[in-house]
């Protein structure tokens, strides 16, 4: 589109522009899509002290607006994005994150996903901590906020597209009066795909000026670019020129600049030699966990294959273009953001089309690629681009479509089910067409577009499907689909997927290599007490707009050497200093301090699923896949690892039994282990063995406000 569009104004606010101070800009932002309202709400003190920012202002701006009764595609449910007190930060790298908050229409509790781009830093420095948008509009509209003019409208979206490259040229060109200009917008948009499925996400731009178009990240989990959709959302924009150096309003410059100089050193010196992640992002990880036995294979049923190697980092290096580090914030010298010039697409509606693809990363590849037995890297890149475009969650896809392919191959699906798509693994075609009924809300796709937990039921209602086996195989938990991992051999990593507040995703715990390489945490008590740390510690990220990445993918050179390498001590210590220098916050002094700040909102978290009728143990359950092999098949491709198994752990002769009663002996023990995990977890986290959090809990973390504790009450 290369005319500057023109919009009805529907509603407009006037706000008088403060510099951020100490992170904070003071105020959020409130719009009702319903009525047209727009308002400026105080940030409080209570807010910063107890929420912090970021998922924190989210959740406690989303409590505040719901009630028990609010489902996902109630008037009242909010999205409401945040970045945090030290998110926009240009002199420390990997500073540039959004947290985005609302009510899951995948999991019908609370949603949080994290991601890049400049959304969230450029609202804050056009004056606003966060953007809570509640109602739905009549029409399509734009939420606009230019924070130079210090001015906040509502506008129709007229005929502008709906898909992500469509409406992000559109709006960066429109509201930008210069090329200069461009990067001073971010755009926030979901696409058709949204409209259409359960698994609906958010893209958000950055502007990329050596390619002079907009490029996008993705808040991918959960289905909130649905909610987005529903609420008659075609974009949110804001815009702000004359970020600096400075502009987070730091107490202290010196002391961050000190501690962010010694991060991006690391990161230029020492990435190349560790995980590559600004030559190659995410993708290093196709080998590593192909090495491990742990890259999940046609519906995580292996954890390697021998086609691998054709979408491994090395294949992709080749595609990227550009061949510089490459970020998504300014000044993050880990610079991971990958793309893809003049791709041409060769299926769906946009066929022909030379377009600029972000990425693939290692979930796409992974979910959409082995997991499917697809190792064409063409059709990954593909596959990417549409997900994007339609506003899709390509891991929510992936691993929906795996499920899809092994019903199919099992003979709960046929040609006359889904319409005639030969949905076996491998095929391609098959694969790209659900795609693009997806994001047309036609066929099979419709189906499947409601994600792994409503397709076991209508399997099993329309189909005759066998539930038991579908809720074995079906890799989703609390409703959400699985990330890219295979967690057979790694109980702590079962608990890191099944033990968490959202759903089986790894932002919470990624302890593989701990537990199943490296055997650190043997016993139940160790894996709880990582079960404990790392959640918080990550949790912590969300809260201050940051990027874990430069936590743990580029590690001090003598950091193997330490008492707790996996915990990165020394960089724990920077992000103490980094954060006492923004906040001004000396009672911050440690490691500790900081995840005390998380556990207080990952417990209020817990409560609020509680209120939503979520949140106990039997939300904590995890198919029999993700812990062991279902099938005898699959026992049987692992068979000499199992059968030891049996014999040293179970002290049982393998020999002597068949291989059904070898999968349900090993499937027996293996059922206990997670049990015993969860108590243990539960314990340490201070919940009852229900996993509620308990009233003590609740005051020793200074969150026992009446409403809180009446939520739990209910289930002491």
């Amino acid at each position: 589109m290369s005319e500057k569009q023109t919009f009805t104004v529907l509603a407009e606010h006037d706000y008088t522009w403060y510099p951020v101070e100490k992170g904070y800009s003071g105020r959020t932002l409130y719009v009702n899509l319903s009525d047209n309202t727009i308002e400026s709400r105080p940030v409080t003190e209570q807010m910063k002290e107890i929420f912090v920012g970021g998922r924190g202002f989210g959740l406690w701006r989303l409590w505040n607006g719901v009630t028990e009764n609010t489902r996902w595609d109630d008037p009242e449910n909010e999205i409401v994005i945040s970045s945090g007190p030290l998110g926009g930060t240009t002199t420390f790298p990997g500073s540039g994150k959004s947290l985005v908050v609302s009510i899951s229409p995948l999991t019908d509790s609370v949603m949080d996903s994290n991601v890049g781009g400049y959304f969230g830093p450029l609202l804050k420095f056009a004056g606003w901590d966060a953007i809570e948008i509640q109602g739905k509009a009549a029409e399509d509209v734009i939420v606009y906020i230019d924070g130079n003019a210090g001015k906040v409208q509502i506008l129709q979206a007229g005929e502008i597209g709906v898909d992500t490259h469509l409406v992000g040229q559109a709006l960066t060109q429109t509201f930008a009066e210069s090329e200069a200009e461009r990067r001073d917008i971010s755009v926030v948009s979901a696409g058709t795909g949204a409209e259409h499925t359960r698994m609906g996400c958010l893209n958000f731009s950055f502007y990329d000026v050596r390619r002079k178009t907009p490029r996008y990240k993705q808040a991918g989990r959960g289905g909130i670019g649905t909610v987005f959709r529903d609420k008659g959302l075609r974009a949110l924009v804001v815009k702000r020129a004359g970020v600096r150096g400075d502009s987070n309003g730091p107490a202290d410059r010196e002391r961050v600049s000190r501690v962010g100089i010694k991060v991006h050193r690391e990161m230029h010196d020492l990435d190349h030699l560790q995980c590559r992640m600004r030559q190659v992002g995410t993708m290093h990880l196709i080998e590593i966990m192909n090495d491990y036995d742990l890259l999940p294979t046609l519906n995580y049923q292996y954890g390697a294959h021998e086609d691998a190697h054709q979408i491994d980092s090395k294949v992709f290096f080749e595609r990227f273009t550009q061949g510089i580090p490459d970020g998504c914030w300014y000044g993050c010298t880990m610079a991971c953001s990958k793309g893809i010039d003049d791709y041409v697409l060769k299926t769906g509606p946009y066929k022909g089309e030379a377009v600029c693809v972000d990425g693939p990363e290692y979930e796409t590849a992974a979910g959409c690629g082995s997991n499917l037995g697809i190792f064409d890297p063409e059709a990954l890149i593909e596959f990417n681009f549409y997900c994007d475009t339609y506003g899709i969650d390509t891991i929510s896809f992936g691993t929906g479509t795996a499920f899809v392919m092994e019903c199919y191959e099992a003979g709960i699906l046929d040609l006359e089910k889904t319409g005639g798509l030969e949905l076996h693994f491998g095929n391609t075609d098959a694969a790209f067409e659900l795609l693009h009924q997806m994001g047309r809300g036609e066929g099979f796709g419709a189906i499947a577009g409601q994600g792994i937990l409503r397709m076991k039921a209508i399997f099993a209602e329309r189909f005759g499907g066998d539930l038991g086996f579908m809720n074995d195989i079906g890799m989703e938990s609390k409703g959400l689909e699985f990330s890219e991992y295979v967690t057979k051999e790694s109980l702590a990593m079962q608990g890191g997927y099944g033990l968490t507040l959202k759903g089986p995703q790894h932002d919470e715990a990624w302890l593989i290599f701990m537990d199943q390489v490296n055997n650190q945490i043997p016993t139940f008590e160790d894996k709880a007490e990582a079960l404990h740390y790392f959640p918080m510690w990550r949790t912590w990220f969300g809260l201050n707009g940051l990027c874990k990445v430069i936590w743990n993918d580029v590690e001090p050179e003598s950091n193997a050497l330490t008492s707790e390498p996996a915990k990165v001590p020394e960089h724990v210590e920077n992000y103490v200093e980094f954060f006492a220098g923004v906040t001004g916050r000396e009672d911050v002094c440690s490691g500790d301090d900081l995840v005390f700040m998380s556990e207080r909102v990952y417990n209020f978290q817990r409560v609020f699923n509680l209120r939503l009728g979520r949140g106990r143990r039997a939300d904590d359950q995890i198919p029999y896949r993700s812990m062991g092999p279902v099938t005898e098949k699959e026992y049987e491709s692992r068979q000499e690892r199992y059968d030891k198994q049996l014999a040293e752990i179970l002290e049982l002769d393998p020999t002597t039994m068949t291989t059904a009663a070898k999968v349900a002996a090993l499937r027996a023990h293996r059922e206990e282990q997670y049990v015993k995990l969860t108590d243990a977890v539960y314990k340490r986290r201070g919940w009852t063995a229900d996993g509620v959090p308990t009233p003590e809990k609740l005051t020793e973390l200074g969150i026992d406000f009446p409403d809180v504790l009446g939520v739990v009450n209910k289930f002491l």
